[in-house]
């Protein structure tokens, strides 16, 4: 039988998902409209700016791909480090498999089928492709990779991209497999640097090298046939215990959809994703009970050991820092009574009110692992006890509104959409929201570059 790498290429190479299901089509248009949505509202992060600047330094005489959907074109896989960086820069990417998918996965596909005129079809069969593969991978370790320092979305989501651009490209199995195994030794991105503009980085380079992966096996360089099988390959290499299953047959990928059982879990605040349970749980409270932030005496957060480790900045001056730290989180809870983009500045972050109430947080561990999200405990919880001896409990918070079990309604991702591209001058986003959402029935992704204020394509 085939070994591990050589199944994976073959499913990339002939994936067997003609047509598409129609929910997990679903799934995928949301996924694609999320990420050009965060994409336009990171357009002005500094990460962006240095990556557009950077990319115009070293700009051949190569145009592929469009940067944020504007006039201005580059290499297809430097549209995908613009635009993925970008995407991720505000931290209100979706989420699943651990990472940010969506993020890596939709530049990628959309940049280098740009570059060869691929239709919508085409464009959601390879990013249901690298999703598949990058389910496979990551359900093969028991452990969370967080705790060893690994960021899922920089490490799997460079091999998942290499994957859904080896089938956007239709490459034969044994060159998807040489793409495969050199986004393996491309594959990079560390926990310590979350909170910073290196954290979206990892996912511009994700999708960069997952292009640059493709590009490089299809001019002949070659790779290991065992890079996720061998004990010096990917997965063992990763793993925080080395307990990685290499050797079970991936008999079920692209049959079982990994897609369907575990979906995408669309951002309601544009912070970390672990402190959304928490953040939901407060809000309810002070809604509920009319709480105010003078008059609260301290807030007792419980949470998983993994999300722990992500949200390690405790006091933030900025609104970056801020996107993880729970104290924040709880913070403009109690004092904004929500959590949004206008919350996460630099100058709402510094008001006295909200510095005082980010000191009135404990934060405690539980260690219990929630079978759907591997970084998260199975529960988080949230207590509120005022100065006057009243306490409130939110009880125990099993999935955060938005999470693909709750998952947000089509208007309510609408919303999102267009909070988010206001102000794109360049846009017309009503149209653009509409073909996203027919995203299938595109004859060529370029059209989508197309849709300008004013002149709508054809």
């Amino acid at each position: 039988m085939d070994g591990l790498t050589t199944q994976i290429a073959r499913f990339v190479a002939q994936p067997g998902l003609d047509p598409l299901p129609a929910a997990a089509a679903h799934i995928i248009r949301s996924g694609f409209i999320d990420t050009i949505a965060t994409m336009l509202a990171g357009r002005d992060e500094p990460v962006t700016r240095i990556m557009i600047e950077r990319v115009r330094a070293g700009r051949s005489a190569i145009a592929e791909a469009s940067l944020l959907l504007g006039k201005e074109h580059a290499s297809a896989q430097d549209a995908a480090l613009v635009n993925a960086a970008a995407g991720h820069a505000l931290d209100y990417d979706d989420v699943a498999l651990s990472g940010h998918p969506s993020t890596v996965l939709a530049p990628a596909v959309l940049a280098e089928g740009e570059a060869i005129g691929a239709s919508g079809a085409a464009v959601m069969r390879a990013y249901l492709v690298g999703y598949e593969v990058w389910a496979e991978l990551i359900g093969r370790d028991a452990d969370s990779i967080h705790t060893k320092g690994w960021h899922p979305t920089g490490v799997f989501g460079t091999v998942a991209a290499a994957a859904a651009v080896a089938n956007l490209r239709k490459l034969k199995v044994e060159t998807a497999r040489h793409a495969i195994a050199i986004a393996a030794s491309m594959s990079s991105g560390l926990t310590a640097n979350f909170g910073t503009m290196t954290k979206p980085f990892h996912a511009g380079r994700a999708a960069a090298n997952g292009i640059e992966a493709v590009r490089l096996a299809m001019a002949g360089l070659t790779a290991s046939a065992d890079i996720f099988e061998h004990q010096g390959g990917f997965l063992h290499a990763l793993s925080p215990n080395g307990t990685t299953d290499r050797n079970t047959p991936a008999v079920n990928l692209g049959k079982e959809l990994a897609l369907l059982e575990n979906g995408l879990s669309i951002k309601k605040y544009p912070m970390c994703y672990a402190t959304h349970r928490v953040i939901d749980g407060m809000l309810d409270l002070v809604t509920k009970h009319d709480i105010k932030a003078p008059d609260v005496d301290r807030v007792e957060a419980t949470i998983g050991v993994p999300q722990a480790g992500m949200l390690r900045n405790h006091a933030p001056v900025t609104g970056l820092e801020a996107k993880f730290s729970l104290e924040f989180g709880v913070a403009s809870a109690m004092v904004a009574r929500k959590v949004g983009l206008a919350e996460l500045t630099d100058e709402f972050v510094n008001r006295a009110p909200v510095r005082d109430a980010m000191k009135r947080l404990s934060i405690s561990t539980v260690d219990t692992r929630c079978p759907l999200e591997a970084g998260f405990s199975m529960h988080d919880r949230v207590v509120v006890r005022l100065k006057d001896g009243r306490k409130f409990d939110s009880g125990d918070i099993r999935f955060a509104t938005g999470n693909a079990k709750v998952p947000l309604r089509d208007e309510e991702l609408r919303v999102k959409f267009m909070d988010c591209a206001r102000g794109v001058q360049h846009l017309d986003p009503v149209t653009l929201f509409d073909r996203l959402s027919h995203l299938e029935s595109v004859g060529n992704v370029a059209e989508l570059v197309a849709i300008q204020a004013g002149k709508q394509a054809a």
